[in-house]
């Protein structure tokens, strides 16, 4: 490799070092929001918490996903480059996946439209108002269905493929690849399947928060060794 080449990689690792950060300290600011002020349980909620706190409103349609998941092209990228001589197919396959998930996940997002409704809805005359409801209803059905679920699903899919290459690489270490095999064990069932959809996406957050964290110190390590 050329030393441009190296150099590329350091910053990448590097970059993914401090993301993999970002996202620990994302994951439980989610949590307590989502335990301290729990999302509306109708459209007409949401519509009066947007006027209440736009930015609640905002962190409560899951905001705070929409960079979770930039950070995660830059982790499946680093990890891409580092198993990618390893076990080809499988990384290539999961790598594409993962992006095609992360692709899906943006459409099913209704945070912005659905606080311009919430404006609209406030100044509607009463008997006008319904058609927003009716429009935020339509929002809030696509925010758990198809494209949500076709992300969580490959999403899983992705994960799996790559903690069992991380677990068969020799430049990480089993548990690595074991806390990412049992985070994505418990992802099969996506989040959206009612109470224990729920359960099992918060039991995956345990091993999502070590598997992040191990892949940290790890990029920190190939950031500096250039392990490739």
């Amino acid at each position: 490799m050329t030393q441009g080449f190296k150099a590329n990689f350091k910053s990448l690792y590097r970059t993914a070092q401090y993301l993999s950060l970002l996202m620990l300290i994302l994951i439980p600011l989610q949590i307590i929001i989502f335990v301290a002020a729990p999302p509306p349980d109708t459209v007409k909620g949401f519509f009066e918490l947007f006027q209440k706190n736009p930015f609640l409103g905002l962190l409560s349609l899951d905001f705070l996903y929409l960079f979770n998941n930039l950070i995660l092209v830059i982790i499946y990228l680093a990890l891409f480059i580092t198993l990618y001589w390893e076990k080809p197919a499988t990384i290539l396959i999961a790598f594409i996946i993962g992006l095609i998930g992360i692709a899906c996940y943006y459409p099913s997002n209704p945070t912005f439209e659905m606080l311009t409704l919430s404006n609209k809805y406030l100044q509607a005359l009463p008997e006008q108002q319904i058609i927003y409801l009716a429009a935020g209803e339509t929002l809030m059905a696509g925010y758990s269905g198809t494209s949500f679920n076709t992300y969580y699903v490959l999403s899983t899919i992705c994960l799996l493929l790559f903690a069992y290459a991380i677990f068969k690489s020799p430049k990480f270490k089993k548990s690595v690849g074991l806390c990412g095999l049992a985070s994505g064990f418990f992802m099969i069932i996506p989040s959206s399947a009612g109470m224990l959809g729920m359960i099992f996406s918060f039991l995956s957050l345990i091993p999502w928060v070590v598997f992040v964290t191990m892949l940290m110190l790890n990029f920190k390590k190939f950031s500096k060794d250039l392990v490739i």
